[in-house]
Formats: structure tokens, sequence, C-alpha cells
């Protein structure tokens, strides 16, 4: 081990910042959040070193270095420009016995910043010795990404209540299954949440009366296919889980990503083939969590937007059970932008609707004569099966039949293909395209053809020439 990592204790503890420029600016920051008191040498400030020092946040010692500058002074940090500046620094502090940084000289540093992931007072330090500092860089971001912001605040309330849980709890086993318990379940969850009275609440039934475990509820939106477009919280989320009921447009790779022994659930419903009824899906939720499981209901899309999420939070609300909603990228905006199709655009729509295509267009109760008025985008999910009743209400209600259209089938996966043409030939596109997919009609729809990105070029474009076996059904952007 070439270094031993402490965490030092900086606060009101005088440190001295050989330099004033943008490097010794970055380490003045990290110096002050610890709440060191700051003294800076330097012949000239930079901007944000002045800047500090005009807001009184640090003091200007000297222009020039001098060893005398390091009495009394707890650490040493040399930034300056200047590698004689800097070994002379590094001189004066090993013979007096100061702990010292020159920064990007290893060899002349008896410590080092290591890249920090700050939830205090949970604190997180990695360093490579200052052997391949991006290596340690691109180690935090992985792990910034995994660990929520929330923990922080879990570790002060466990702070707040570590006598208490020795009073309760007197051997070290004990409190250790303890801990481990409540920050792998619902305690956290509520923090997580913004709940943290309930957190604490949820904190003293643990500790005092722990077997009323009721478990919880976490309604995940998968987003349209790309695991990547799952969010952070989300793969949080499903890899806590100890149940994941799941539809069937939540792809392979997502499920792949949920913890290894976790039980998998498929509670898919498709148009016309039900594979279980919501109200199967409703009481199943409630029995798992009344088990005492973390259970997540992991949809594809965003669950509140045609995913039925509402209902489902009014059975688990009636049923007493506890839950959070983490978000998802909604197909319109996922499937569109792999499309390259903006949704709005300010010089071919202001504004977007979102519409599902399960009901029939004569009976839903939607407003045609609004929706056929030019300038707006509609976004039509599940709407393959009625895309001949949606073509002709919307013309018969004005939208002009050359208004273009895009059917994305199979939108941000490896196999997505996208059909364009007009609206007056949406029925024939519908009917040639995978499923699921996807409806754009808009003016906007006919940007596909400039700005689409996603895999190597290309697309098909129907014209009022081609026939159905002409179409070339489209580029699969694998």
């Amino acid at each position: 081990m070439d270094y031993l990592p402490l965490f030092a204790d900086l606060k009101h503890r005088p440190v001295l910042v050989v330099g004033g420029g943008e490097i010794a600016a970055r380490k003045i920051g990290l110096l002050l959040s610890a709440g060191a008191d700051v003294f800076v040498v330097a012949k000239v400030l930079g901007a944000e070193v002045n800047k500090l020092h005009q807001e009184k946040a640090l003091h200007w010692l000297a222009q020039e270095f001098d060893t005398r500058q390091l009495d009394d002074i707890f650490l040493v940090v040399a930034a300056t420009n200047d590698s004689t500046v800097n070994a002379r620094v590094f001189q004066a502090a090993n013979q007096r016995r100061r702990l010292i940084n020159v920064v990007d000289d290893p060899a002349r540093c008896s410590f080092i910043f290591p890249s920090i992931i700050d939830r205090s007072p949970l604190v997180v330090a990695i360093s490579s010795g200052g052997k391949a500092p991006v290596l340690a860089r691109l180690l935090r971001e992985k792990l910034e990404a995994l660990l929520p912001a929330s923990l922080g605040q879990v570790a002060d309330i466990a702070g707040n209540w570590r006598t208490k849980v020795k009073q309760q709890l007197h051997s070290l086993s004990e409190r250790r299954h303890f801990w481990e318990r409540l920050f792998d379940g619902r305690f956290a969850s509520l923090v997580a949440a913004n709940r943290a009275e309930e957190a604490e609440a949820e904190l003293e039934q643990q500790l005092y009366h722990p077997a009323s475990t009721v478990g919880d509820v976490t309604l995940v939106g998968a987003g349209p296919g790309d695991p990547g477009l799952l969010t952070l919280n989300g793969l949080r989320a499903i890899q806590q889980a100890d149940v994941v009921l799941h539809d069937a447009l939540v792809t392979s790779e997502i499920l792949e990503l949920v913890r290894r022994d976790a039980t998998l659930i498929s509670v898919g419903k498709r148009a016309g083939a039900h594979s279980i009824q919501q109200e199967e899906t409703n009481q199943l939720l409630v029995k798992l969590a009344q088990q005492g499981k973390r259970v997540v209901r992991l949809k594809g899309g965003d669950p509140f937007i045609f995913g039925r999420g509402g209902e489902e939070l009014e059975v688990l609300v009636n049923a007493g059970i506890p839950y959070q909603v983490v978000p998802g990228i909604t197909a319109a905006a996922g499937a569109a932008a792999y499309a390259g199709i903006p949704l709005t655009h300010r010089d071919h729509a202001q504004s977007i609707t979102f519409i599902t295509g399960h009901c029939k267009p004569e009976s839903d109760g939607l407003n045609w004569s609004q929706l056929a008025q030019g300038h707006q985008t509609l976004a039509i999910y599940m709407g393959t099966v009625k895309a001949s009743d949606i073509q002709q209400q919307l013309i018969n209600h004005g939208r002009s039949a050359s208004t273009p259209v895009a059917v994305i089938s199979r939108g941000t996966r490896s196999d997505q293909k996208v059909l364009s043409g007009t609206l007056s030939q949406l029925y024939e596109l519908a009917r040639e395209a995978p499923t699921p997919a996807l409806l754009v009609i808009g003016e906007v729809a006919a940007l596909h053809q400039r700005l689409n990105w996603f895999g190597e070029s290309a697309q098909s474009s129907l014209t009022s020439q081609n026939s159905p076996a002409q179409w070339q059904s489209v580029v699969n952007l694998a």
C-alpha cells in the first residue's frame, strides 16, 4: 500500500496554499468545503481565487514564499507553475514535518488529494497514488452513478440512533444484522423519497417491534427499450428488489440488470391477448408487499403515461402499502429521438398530444376536430390496429392527407425500424410495421429524412407512386 488512506478533520485548521492560479483554485475549493482556514501565498491572484479573497473566504498572506509562513500550519499545498518554488516549499515543509502536496508531482507529495464522492457524512475516496489519476476519476464517476444522494441523510439518521440501538441490541452481531436490514429495506427507500419523519418511524418500528414488517412497492419506468435509457434510480431499484413484476415490453437486456437472486414474474399484456388481468396484477402487488418483500413493478416507458400506474397506486393506497415512483423515458420521447424526429419544432409544431390507440376512434371521446389542426404533433401509442380509423378521422376532420407521418417500430432497440410517408398512407405503413410501434403524425415527421442518426443511415420513404411490393420495408438500424 503506497499511501495510508486517512480522513482529516480540517475544520478551522490553518492550511497554506502557495499559488493563486486555476490549479490552486481547485484545491482551495476542496479545502474550503472541508472547513479549512486557507492562507494563500501568490504574486497575483487569479480570477477565482481573487473572488474568494474579496468574499473573505481566504487570507492572502503574502506574495512571496517564506519558510516562516509554515509556522502553525497544518497542511501545505504547492500549486505554482514554477518548479523551483514548488521544490523550495516541499523541502521546507519536509524539514518542519508538515504534510505537503505538490500538485502533479507525486514524488514531492507526503499526502495526495483523492477523487472524492461526497455524500456527507458518508465520503468515499479513490486514489491511484498519482499513477493514473484519470482512472481514479473514471471509477469515481461510475460510483457516483450508483450511490444515491440520499445516503448522506441515511448516515445522519443512523448516527442519531446509534446509542439507542446499542442499548436495545447488546451483541455486535445483532446490531450488524439490524443495520443491514435497515439500510437494505424500507427505511432507505423512505429517506430517498424525502420522507425523513416516516423513515425514523420505520427505524423505531424495526428496532422495538421487528415482527410487524411490511414491504413496499416501487413503480419503475424501464424506458422504451435501450437499457442505456434506464434511469439511475430505476437501476438501483431493480438491483435492490426481491421480486420484479414486469411487462412484456420490458426488454431482455433490462431484465438482465435485475438482481440475480430476485424473482421475475411476467405480467405482460398485449392488445387482444391479456396474459394476466390487471386486477390479478394489483392483488399480487399487495400480497407480495404484505409478505415483507421489496417489490418492483417494472413497466415499459413511463408508468404514468398509458402504463396504468395510477390505477395500481390507488390499490396500494387502499391496502396501506408504502410505495414510490421512478419515472421512465416514455416511448414517444425515446423512439422519436432515436428516429431523428423532434416532437416539437419552432417552424413545424408548437404542441404535442399523446394518444392511446387502444380505444375505438369513433367511441373514445377524442376531439378529432382539434387533433386535426395543423402545427401540432400527434404521438399515438399502440395505434397500428386502429391506424385505418385514425387516418380516416383525421382526414375527415380537416387534416391534410399529405401530412408527414412516421411509424417507428421497436424504437431505441437495435432492430428499430422506421417507415415514413403521408397521412393518406398511414394504414398501409402501419400494416407493414413490426410491433410494438409508435405513430408520429405531423410536419416534424418529415425531419426523419434529414436528422436520422441511430444506425447507419436510413429508412424507406413511401410515395404515392410506390406499390406495397416496392416498399423497401425500411432499413434495419442494427
